[in-house]
């Protein structure tokens, strides 16, 4: 009997996470806002070439200019924690490792936005 079954058996209960499309859509969503916030970003820091740091400060500590840093900041460590999530689920095999390494990448994205943001914020708002 075992000889007429296929291998969908071993498929059975395994079906999708139902995150790809979840992680496709902010993929996309983040990388548009990059595209956005680094031109911004780019103009922003030519515009201070030559600046001591009193005028950088006070550049910073402008209303748009700190939100859209804070902008750039959370745009840029949520895309790059979701680019290292697809990176590890397709390369690292070895289950253990792949939770530690997730782990690790969220843990420093969320640090490296929360002391970003600090940093802006504590300029922002007149140390």
């Amino acid at each position: 009997m075992n000889k007429y079954r296929t291998p969908l058996k071993n498929a059975r209960g395994l079906g999708a996470a139902k995150t790809g499309t979840e992680h496709f859509v902010l993929q996309r969503l983040t990388a548009t806002a990059l595209v956005l916030l680094a031109i911004w970003f780019l103009v922003f820091v030519l515009s201070l070439i030559g600046a001591d740091y009193a005028a950088a400060a006070e550049a910073v500590a402008k209303p748009w200019n700190a939100m859209l840093l804070v902008g750039f900041l959370v745009a840029m460590f949520w895309h790059a924690q979701i680019g290292l999530q697809v990176v590890l689920e397709d390369y690292i095999h070895n289950s253990l490792l792949a939770l530690a390494l997730q782990v690790s990448v969220k843990f420093v994205a969320v640090l490296g936005a929360i002391v970003g943001i600090f940093a802006v914020a504590r300029i922002a708002l007149g140390n």
